[in-house]
């Protein structure tokens, strides 16, 4: 069943393009992995590429670094991405939780772990940018989800054609506030390094 969605979704011209940036970004993760794994040792290597993975699951209010895991499990099993983004999530804090409780050095070793560790250290205001990111991304995740159940064609009956422009406007003005709000929030916290 695996190799037979596989073999159809290989035949969509977008569902390539989509296995191409998958493979892409994934090619990414991996490299990085190696270089901290060469500068920091395979241990500590490891843990600051996961808590960069992290950062970009945690503090930005768009769904990039779920989209390593969150589209082709929903390509390939069918899974919504709504329920693999929650699992990222909890992966992404759990690993946080562990690296603050046991291992806060690992932060120190890059410009995007330093500035991570401050937003997680400084509850009051910093943690405003956590809850609008998690805001974005869940709201994007959701739009995708629509954007794919719409693509189907068993689904398409589900959906009125009007309905769905509607809602479809609706997500995109209420991402746009978001992503505004964030970009403020940013802004005027004026976050730095000391």
């Amino acid at each position: 069943m695996l190799f037979h969605r596989f073999k159809s979704l290989h035949k969509i011209e977008t569902h390539k393009e989509i296995l191409y940036k998958f493979l892409i970004l994934l090619s990414i993760l991996i490299l990085y992995f190696g270089y901290m794994s060469i500068e920091y040792g395979i241990l500590t290597g490891g843990l600051v590429a996961a808590l960069t993975w992290s950062f970009f699951v945690l503090c930005t209010p768009i769904a990039d670094a779920g989209f390593l895991l969150d589209l082709p499990i929903r390509l390939l099993f069918g899974f919504r991405m709504l329920y693999s983004e929650i699992l990222v999530w909890v992966i992404a804090i759990a690993l946080n939780g562990y690296a603050i409780l046991y291992n806060q050095e690992a932060y120190d070793k890059t410009i995007v772990t330093m500035l991570f560790k401050k937003i997680l250290l400084t509850p009051f205001p910093y943690w405003s940018v956590l809850v609008l990111s998690g805001i974005g991304t869940f709201l994007s995740i959701y739009f995708g989800d629509e954007m794919l159940d719409v693509l189907r064609h068993r689904d398409r009956v589900k959906y009125h054609q009007h309905a769905f422009k509607l809602k479809l406007i609706g997500l995109i003005s209420l991402f746009l506030l978001i992503f505004l709000a964030y970009y403020f929030l940013l802004e005027s916290l004026n976050l730095q390094i000391d």
